[in-house]
């Protein structure tokens, strides 16, 4: 049985058995790819470049969106690589690699989303205090402290997964490197760990859930009590973004993490696995900019000025 120190690569799981599938989802995947690139990087454009945008709802926006193209970058490259030159191999640092950056850009979009929530309750919460309570380097240290735990986190559990040795072959049973699918090779007993690791992790994140449903549960309490219908339309709208980015978020890392073993099967992973990965950074600029006429604004100047650019 081989272990860790003499395994250098580890076996991807494929997309497809035949040439012909193999390449369609490579120009899927490609037409993805470049539509995920080029979404959240006129979102990050326009938020950079409007100074009408430079709020913290927006700062945040900004951070969310280049984590989203982090996030992204990190699997879809490499599955379309293997699919494009028929292989599944993925060398042992590229795994380690890619599992480091695929944490770290989750869970610091998970502390992103849960900061976002706090925005929006100081803003219809407390507005008197919006300056405040959320200034410029108030706004910077927050989008730091979710990096930097992101960071940590991530350090963490790829030290902890590639530390333990592995007993059961190098073939990983997903399309990426993924903590569960790896320790499903690890030798007997020997992930407990990463286990206890994880159920810390568990602890955290429903930290975090909880505080983001207390924010929301004050934030309508106070948007129902506004007199105005016109009040509460203009607060709900700026929720609402929020609210289905991380519904989606949540129900899709939830559905991936936590589901019973006993539906687990290779096409229900790989499938939970792309809607993951996949879908939340696709559909994230679609939703804020969707009913938002500031970033639709802001994204008709800057595709202005990049036609004019070329004319």
């Amino acid at each position: 049985m081989p272990n860790s120190s003499s395994i250098s690569e580890f076996l991807l799981l494929a997309l497809a058995d035949t040439r012909q599938l193999q390449l369609l989802h490579f120009w899927l995947l490609l037409g993805i790819y470049l539509a995920v690139l080029l979404g959240n990087g006129l979102i990050s454009t326009a938020v950079a470049c409007d100074h009408r945008l430079h709020t913290p709802m927006y700062f945040f926006l900004l951070n969310l969106a280049l984590l989203d193209l982090g996030c992204i970058s990190t699997t879809l490259p490499k599955v379309m690589a293997n699919a494009l030159w028929h292989t599944r191999a993925i060398s042992y640092a590229g795994c380690a690699a890619q599992v480091f950056f695929f944490v770290f850009f989750l869970s610091s979009e998970y502390s992103l989303l849960t900061i976002m929530s706090y925005d929006r309750y100081v803003a219809i919460c407390k507005p008197l205090h919006y300056g405040t309570l959320l200034g410029s380097r108030a706004c910077a240290t927050m989008a730091a402290a979710a990096w930097g735990t992101g960071l940590l986190y991530s350090l963490l559990h790829t030290a902890n997964t590639f530390s333990i040795p592995l007993c059961h072959g190098n073939a990983v049973d997903q399309f990426f490197c993924e903590i569960p699918q790896i320790l499903k090779l690890s030798c007997l007993n020997s992930y407990l760990r990463e286990v206890m690791l994880l159920l810390f992790s568990v602890c955290v994140v429903f930290g975090c859930f909880v505080f983001i449903v207390v924010s929301y549960v004050q934030v309508f309490r106070a948007v129902l009590r506004m007199p105005s219908e016109q009040g509460r339309h203009k607060a709900f709208s700026t929720c609402l973004p929020h609210l289905a980015v991380l519904s989606l978020f949540l129900s899709t890392d939830f559905f991936a993490y936590l589901k019973p073993f006993s539906i687990s099967s290779s096409s229900l992973d790989l499938t939970v696995a792309l809607l993951y990965s996949v879908v939340p950074p696709a559909l994230n600029p679609i939703i804020y900019s969707m009913r938002n006429k500031e970033i639709k604004h802001a994204l008709s100047k800057v595709l202005q000025y990049a036609l004019f650019q070329h004319q």
